[in-house]
């Protein structure tokens, strides 16, 4: 906060003329480089009050300016001496006093606000109107909506062609009088490529998937660039529109694209203290054949030394080809071997599977594949091989402001999985859905209140004939905090610990993020999960929760996480506490 009193530097600035604490006042003083320069740590030299000083002339004035206010007097002083009049390179050795001293006078208001021609669906900003501030950002707006307004029905070169501008001083009024040239509605031209050197010319067109002949868009201009970059095969991508109409009222584009490097690597180390020690590494190839293909293998052990079963292990190999079938839609192939040694099952596996995943738009993605699955599993009915045939489907929508820290919006994904059992199980249908909602109140020391809830069922096989690593458990970070991982299942009675993963599966979390200071949050939650032996949540399983208290420190890439829970109910109660430790929200 800006006070009217002196900041303590190389010298104390004074801000007078405006009243202090109004949005005048703040703003004016954001716009000044003399008090940003005061309120730091380091004394700046006298040279650079000048500087300061005399900057502040101009960026005051603009500010101004912004504000409506197109007759003001502004008077900087240094010690009493008119700052315009001192040279910067005879500035005295020490300034202890600088005011600035600003006379507002009228606020101009729009007497006449007019653009022509407009677009039908152009939307032109409220401020531009008779009786509104004359603004000159507000000006500038009006311009940009009617030139994009324009663009957006094809029209790429359109553009201001004249305006008129006059103030009355006797009623503070401005009259301002826009006239647009539209221009030609252009097509699409051929898409040229600039700056490729290992990924083809052709590839990169099609990837792009520029429609050349149709009327021109910005949007298709846009979702042109981001197509090119959600391959991670360029650093940059920038779609540059020709200078000059081409023949037929065609606008040639140039997609001028810098390369990634196409090999890179990577590790990581992770500790928990019921989990264990987990080590990982990757390597990933952006540009396998020439077209932006990916490639990526990777290898994790966890477990080690843990206190949730044995140790896991996985390696794995996945090839993306993009704009296989059309400009949205990628082709993948995986191939994985996975051992886990939980607490109630251990398994090993053998995946293999194809499919494409369709990109809708930048919020929505589905996946249709076809997979085979062979397996070697052992739990609470003994042992077991199975052979499946997969056709794994899913979507996803995200529309959360940000994936790491949402504030605001909702994410949905389901996921549905036939499988026919070519041996060792039966022919059945698993699904998958994971919805979250957030919504924030307050922006002083807002408060963020999100929610999560998770459904799993497996339909067809009974209990004893369901392939193990297909049940669902509960318990752990990612269901129910407070209480440990995997601890809730299908418990069938007998001597020992005759317990296995359940057919229906239900969970729910509540979290509210209080801000304490820009970087620091505190969150108090509460999660509940349940596991049943029926194919569908029907209550007659067992639930178990837990709650807790969280702190929350954001760093550049989201977040810092450590959240403390305890066990609320449930068979697992008399645990003390578990920590959970990492980086982005809990959900």
């Amino acid at each position: 906060m800006i006070s009217a009193a002196s900041f303590v530097s190389a010298a104390d600035v004074t801000l007078t003329g405006i009243p202090a604490g109004s949005d005048l006042y703040e703003t004016l003083a954001g716009g000044s480089l003399l008090i940003e320069q005061s309120g730091t740590e380091q004394n700046p030299t006298s040279q650079e009050v000048v500087a300061a000083a005399q900057a502040d002339y101009g960026r005051l004035l603009a500010v101004l300016y912004d504000q409506g206010y197109f007759g003001p007097a502004i008077t900087i002083t240094l010690d009493g001496t008119d700052a315009a009049a001192i040279p910067a390179v005879q500035a005295p050795r020490q300034i202890s006093q600088a005011v600035i001293s600003v006379d507002t006078g009228p606020q101009f208001r729009f007497g006449t606000a007019k653009m022509s021609p407009v677009a039908a669906t152009t939307e032109i900003p409220e401020g531009f109107a008779s009786g509104q501030t004359a603004s000159l950002s507000v000006l500038k707006d009006a311009v940009a909506a009617g030139v994009d307004g324009w663009r957006a029905q094809g029209h790429a070169k359109a553009a201001l062609a004249a305006q008129d501008l006059s103030a009355r001083h006797t009623d503070r009024t401005v009259n301002a009088t826009l006239r647009l040239a539209p221009g030609p509605k252009l097509r699409f031209g051929d898409l040229q490529v600039s700056g490729n050197k290992a990924v083809r010319r052709k590839r990169i067109i099609d990837i792009a998937g520029l429609p050349a002949g149709e009327v021109y868009s910005p949007d298709e201009l846009r979702l042109a660039a981001n197509r090119l970059r959600r391959t991670g095969a360029f650093n940059a991508v920038a779609l540059i529109e020709a200078d000059n109409i081409g023949p037929n009222d065609t606008l040639p584009i140039t997609a001028q694209v810098t390369e990634s490097l196409p090999r890179r690597f990577g590790y990581g180390a992770e500790l928990g203290s019921l989990e264990g020690l987990t080590l990982s590494a990757f390597w990933l190839h952006r540009n396998l054949l020439g077209g932006a293909e990916r490639l990526r293998i990777e290898g994790e052990i966890s477990g080690i030394g843990g206190d949730s079963g044995g140790e896991d292990y996985s390696l794995s190999a996945r090839f993306e080809r993009p704009a296989t079938f059309n400009e949205d839609t990628d082709f993948y192939a995986l191939a994985k071997i996975e051992q886990l040694d939980e607490v109630n099952f251990f398994s090993r596996q053998l995946d293999l599977e194809a499919g494409i995943e369709r990109i809708a738009s930048e919020e929505r993605t589905y996946t249709l594949g076809l997979g085979l699955r062979r397996a070697q599993t052992r739990d609470a009915f003994g042992e077991n091989q199975y052979t499946l045939l997969t056709l794994p489907l899913g979507a996803e929508f995200d529309y959360r402001d940000d994936p790491l820290n949402a504030t605001s919006g909702y994410y949905l994904k389901a996921g549905v999985t036939p499988f026919l059992a070519v041996s060792g199980s039966d022919n059945g249908l698993r699904t998958s859905l994971d919805a979250r909602a957030y919504r924030t109140f307050g922006t002083t020391r807002p408060v963020t209140f999100a929610l999560r809830g998770q459904l799993g069922s497996v339909y067809g096989p009974d209990l004893s004939e369901a392939p193990a690593d297909y049940l669902f458990y509960s318990g752990g970070g990612g269901t129910v905090r407070g209480q440990p991982y995997q601890a809730l299942g299908v418990d069938l009675g007998g001597d020992g610990d005759n317990v296995t993963g359940g057919r229906s599966f239900l969970a729910v979390s509540a979290e509210a993020r209080v801000a304490v200071t820009d970087s620091i949050a505190v969150v108090g939650f509460v999660d509940g999960g349940y596991v049943g032996a029926e194919e569908f949540y029907d209550g007659s399983g067992e639930w178990h929760s837990g709650a807790g208290l969280g702190l929350r420190y954001n760093t550049g890439i989201g977040p810092l996480r450590v959240d403390v829970a305890v066990p609320t109910s449930g068979p697992e109660t008399e645990d003390d506490f578990q920590i959970y430790i990492g980086i982005g929200q809990s959900f």
